[in-house]
């Protein structure tokens, strides 16, 4: 994600626009577009969430003529509770987000479902929830950047919102939204798993560097395969070490497509291992050069590297040649979903999307269902849509992409295309003629800029 406070160079990143890159590709030595983020003039705060930087950030319209309360990166729970739009305790730990405090009708107090209960609508559009899942996912299943919320959790939370807005008017009627396959987004799909380019030299050096690593975990396998009992093991615990060992050891080659090195923090913890060697088999200095290397691995096609990773992978840490993120710095746990975590998510999002569906079950006179998922998924299974005589298709590429730059959200024109999904649902389940939206209307990911 981009940060809209200023960095060490005092400037704040705006917006990802498709850029022409300056890197050729390893294997055909095209130069390929790159979404790119765009700098404002340093001292130029307009889009900094912080009203004592930005006062212009707070809302001074009226809020008692808002119909919209639609909440960037908010979470289910989040809609509930007052901690999200209370200034007076900005701890994003409890739920803050400075986008509802922003025009909170009483901060600290109000919530976004009461504020929308207040407005008095008689028809509702309702689709919370998919941060619910997706946030977690973004920052590669590491709970403490975002945690999974559990499906318990969200059907209580689900159930109470949607409860709260039916209860507040009998007359009211709502249509709600389920959530898509996220894993078929561009954000998820756009870095490989084996994303790393080197030449000759550069894979002999890593090697090289990598040797006596490799050597300890030899030593840790045979040691324990001969002498389980002295580890605290037994025979098939050590023969599952040894397996485990043996996939672990890194190796790359001389090849546009080498798997990155990543920590994962299923593995076995070595760093007991590497102490039971030294005196043995290693050095106190080398067992000290082993520490970040306890849990580590190479990527394979199981693993998923979130958009963001590609950002990270290949740069200097602290600007030493010999410390790449990826190659000889395991990716930190933001950057890379392990398969235990795809595994959570989907089945997240199949309970969420479970949750939702009984809901609209529960409440089937007044509650239409826009089928996102399916939509979203006939998309991605065609490749390819015409609607109002213009293509459509489930990547960012233009000029067809539906995806805007950061492979998350919708563009304009992608967005029309979902408008379209909630449209049908209320005709269909309310007898209602509103027009489709035409789509042709609406722009899609523009065409790179130099």
């Amino acid at each position: 994600f981009i940060s809209p406070n200023p960095g060490a160079d005092n400037k704040v990143l705006g917006r990802l626009l498709l850029q022409n890159g300056t890197t050729p590709d390893c294997a055909t030595g095209a130069i390929s577009p790159r979404p790119t983020p765009q700098a404002y003039a340093v001292g130029q705060l307009e889009a900094v969430p912080n009203p004592t930087l930005n006062p212009g950030f707070i809302y001074t319209g009226s809020k008692t003529e808002l119909n919209n309360f639609a909440v960037p990166a908010i979470t289910l729970g989040q809609a509930l509770i007052p901690q999200t739009g209370d200034w007076a305790n900005p701890n994003p730990a409890i739920g803050f987000s400075p986008f509802y405090a922003r025009f909170a009708s009483n901060p600290g107090t109000s919530t976004i479902i009461a504020d929308a209960i207040a407005a008095q609508g008689s028809f509702a559009l309702v689709w919370l929830g998919l941060d619910d899942f997706f946030l977690y996912a973004a920052f590669g299943g590491d709970p403490t950047k975002a945690p999974l919320n559990s499906s318990g959790a969200f059907a209580g939370q689900y159930g109470a919102a949607i409860g709260a807005l039916l209860a507040s008017n009998p007359n009211l009627k709502a249509v709600v939204g389920n959530f898509p396959d996220i894993f078929k987004m561009p954000h998820f799909t756009s870095v490989a798993y084996n994303p790393i380019p080197l030449d000759a030299a550069t894979a002999a050096t890593v090697n090289g560097a990598f040797a006596g690593y490799n050597q300890a975990l030899d030593g840790i396998a045979g040691a324990a395969t001969a002498n389980p009992a002295g580890f605290g093991l037994t025979t098939e615990q050590a023969a599952a070490l040894a397996a485990e060992i043996a996939t672990r050891k890194v190796t790359f080659t001389v090849s546009c497509n080498n798997k990155a090195l990543i920590s994962d923090e299923t593995l076995t913890d070595l760093g007991p291992f590497f102490d039971a060697l030294v005196g043995v088999a290693i050095t106190p200095e080398q067992r000290t050069a082993l520490e970040p290397y306890r849990k580590v691995r190479q990527t394979t096609s199981s693993d998923i590297l979130p958009l963001g990773a590609g950002s990270v992978l290949g740069t200097l840490v602290g600007g030493n040649p010999l410390l790449v993120n990826g190659v000889s710095v395991p990716l930190a746990d933001q950057y890379v979903i392990l398969p235990s975590e795809r595994d959570a998510i989907i089945a997240a999002r199949e309970a969420f999307n479970t949750s939702i569906a009984a809901t609209v079950s529960a409440n089937s006179s007044r509650l239409a269902l826009a089928d996102v998922s399916t939509a979203m998924a006939n998309l991605v299974t065609a490749k390819a849509t015409v609607i109002n005589g213009v293509t459509i298709t489930p990547n960012i590429n233009p000029p067809t992409g539906m995806y805007s730059e950061d492979g998350v959200h919708p563009n304009s024109r992608g967005y029309a295309f979902l408008s379209r999904v909630f449209i049908e649902a209320i005709n269909a389940k309310f007898g209602a003629t509103i027009p489709l939206t035409d789509v042709s209307l609406y722009s899609a990911t523009g065409l790179p800029i130099p």
